[in-house]
């Protein structure tokens, strides 16, 4: 008879680390996050990214489309079966503001979990900000006073204003919920917003919708004293980041935690705006199936960097998937969560 216990004593038998899984169903891309923990983070061993245009239409119609909807339920099929393969220990998935907003987004959500068996959540414009803060917490410790957040979505755009205490912990002061993405100015603007007039509307209509927000917390007064973080975290940004750093193709290493200039990211948006559509689908960094939504992201980062003009932007690869993990893996280790800044920085490492 095999004494197990004895085998593990000695090391020769190990408990396989239980595997936690996060969804994000959002108005463009559909993700999974699989991870394992592994010190203070987790290590990834699987991931899945596939744009599925959710919300394309929604701005007109206030509905999901049929056509979009397939495309969902075509991902999130891809989703269930690698759970299953994965045998994961715990799963959360959320759904964000196309959800929220479709007059037809719980009868769909209630197709997904009928169909796929996964229950999806659909979470406030608060909870968004707090998990992008969650995962971005640890870029935060490099001193400072405050910093501002931003999460430029594919329906919504979500700013959070944080305090620095002197140990490093962020605290949220406010967040304000924009009910402007890149697909929603895509599909405003259509190609008007490709030429410098339309790219100028739609800078300004974002700077107009953000003024208030500015009004409430003088941001902008806190960055002419100093000790301000701006972090970015979004396919609008780390898009910038990878054409300020002149990548041959996409590398998160290089991306995440990248820090810009000012000259930098305006710099890379001229760069991007000239490549024009054709040249948008053909760079390795975008492709087809971005390349409409580049430009209305970057009228957006525009608009904030305008309002805000800090001298340097952070950039994050990283968000609410990343958050969702860490906040399971910690449940699961302490059954009574503590803020992920209170721990060493989180490294999310990718499987070789």
């Amino acid at each position: 008879m095999v004494d197990i216990s004895a085998q593990a004593l000695n090391g020769s038998t190990r408990v396989p680390a239980p595997a936690f899984a996060a969804l994000d169903l959002g108005t463009n891309n559909c993700r999974l996050l699989v991870g394992t923990p592994a010190g203070d983070g987790f290590r990834v061993v699987d991931s899945f990214s596939r744009i599925v245009r959710l919300g394309e239409g929604l701005h007109h119609t206030g509905r999901l489309s049929q056509d979009g909807m397939e495309r969902a339920m075509v991902a999130l099929h891809g989703c269930a079966a690698r759970l299953v393969r994965r045998h994961v220990h715990a799963v959360r998935a959320i759904a964000t503001e196309a959800c929220r907003r479709a007059a037809n987004g719980r009868e769909f959500l209630a197709r997904v979990r009928a169909e796929t068996g996964l229950t999806i959540d659909v979470i406030s414009s608060r909870e968004e900000a707090e998990l992008a803060l969650e995962s971005c917490a640890p870029l935060l410790r490099r001193g400072g006073r405050r910093a501002l957040l931003f999460d430029i979505g594919g329906g919504s755009t979500e700013l959070a204003w944080v305090r620095l205490t002197p140990h490093g912990r962020p605290e949220l002061i406010g967040y304000v919920s924009l009910p402007v993405g890149v697909v929603t100015l895509a599909e405003h603007f259509g190609s008007h917003g490709e030429d410098a007039i339309g790219f100028a509307a739609m800078r300004d209509d974002v700077i107009d919708r953000l003024r208030p927000f500015e009004s409430v917390h003088c941001i902008g007064q806190e960055i002419r004293h100093g000790g301000v973080h701006l972090l970015g975290t979004s396919g609008t940004v780390t898009t910038l980041a990878g054409i300020a750093l002149d990548l041959p193709r996409y590398s998160r290493p290089a991306v995440d935690g990248a820090v810009l200039t000012h000259a930098d990211a305006q710099a890379a948006m001229q760069s991007l705006r000239a490549l024009g559509r054709a040249g948008l689908a053909e760079h390795p960094c975008i492709g087809p199936e971005r390349s409409d939504f580049v430009l209305p992201g970057c009228a957006i980062f525009a608009a904030i960097h305008t309002l805000w003009p800090a001298p340097e932007i952070m950039v994050a690869d990283r968000g609410l998937r990343e958050g969702m993990l860490l906040r399971m893996i910690r449940a699961n280790r302490t059954r009574t969560p503590h803020p992920p800044w209170s721990r060493p920085a989180a490294h999310a490492q990718a499987e070789a």
